[in-house]
């Protein structure tokens, strides 16, 4: 890949520069192909919360395996370009991310073991990137929809972050902020690995564990 590649790739593009994408919605989830769930249309007790960790097809697999969960789905998001195709996405000139849309209920599982399985099985040192996955889309995020959520993304990340360093990481370059909008990703990306068993998934973590009161 060549230097001007690289730059282009691994830089947010500015809102009046991304794509305009368009009013129709690529794909509205219905039942968990998992799980076999119902998509909640009233959440309810339920919350949400988004998660950036490199390609979504195996971080949707992380989240949908812990009791607790209810529903998950794949998607774009923070990004500019509204209902964006994943070849737009790719492209790098959406700044949308790839994300996991997490729906779990709060009675059930405590939203530290979400954030446990997220600093642990991807790198969020790592920048526009993820492994071999290079791009603005493979960037670490977490995407809160509540004040709490807030509050424990902060403080997991920094006690994360002093772990990480006295083991010889570089400082984590996780974004962690209010989510700003989210479009679901086409079907055929949704709950993957469970539809394609032993395909791609380019997640491994930093080795290094992360305990949470």
């Amino acid at each position: 890949m060549s230097l001007l590649s690289f730059l282009t790739k691994t830089e947010l593009p500015k809102e009046q520069d991304a794509l305009l994408g368009r009013n129709e919605k690529i794909f509205e989830p219905a039942i968990h192909f998992v799980n076999k769930a119902q998509y909640p249309e009233d959440s309810g007790n339920l919350e949400k919360v988004y998660f950036g960790m490199g390609c979504f097809w195996g971080a949707e697999k992380y989240m949908w395996e812990i009791d607790g969960v209810f529903f998950t789905s794949v998607g774009y998001g923070d990004g500019f370009t509204k209902n964006p195709t994943y070849e737009e996405v790719c492209s790098g000139k959406t700044a949308h991310n790839e994300i996991v849309e997490v729906i779990f209920n709060p009675r059930e599982i405590e939203f530290t073991k979400l954030l446990k399985a997220f600093w642990e099985n991807h790198d969020p040192t790592q920048g526009m990137r993820q492994g071999y996955d290079i791009g603005t889309q493979y960037r670490s995020g977490i995407y809160v929809t509540n004040a709490n959520q807030m509050k424990l993304a902060e403080k997991t990340k920094q006690t994360y972050e002093t772990i990480l360093t006295k083991n010889g990481f570089k400082p984590i370059t996780t974004e962690i902020k209010e989510i700003q909008n989210f479009f679901f990703a086409e079907e055929y990306h949704q709950q993957y690995l469970a539809k394609n068993p032993g395909g791609y998934c380019g997640h491994g973590g930093c080795g290094i564990k992360i305990d949470i009161d």
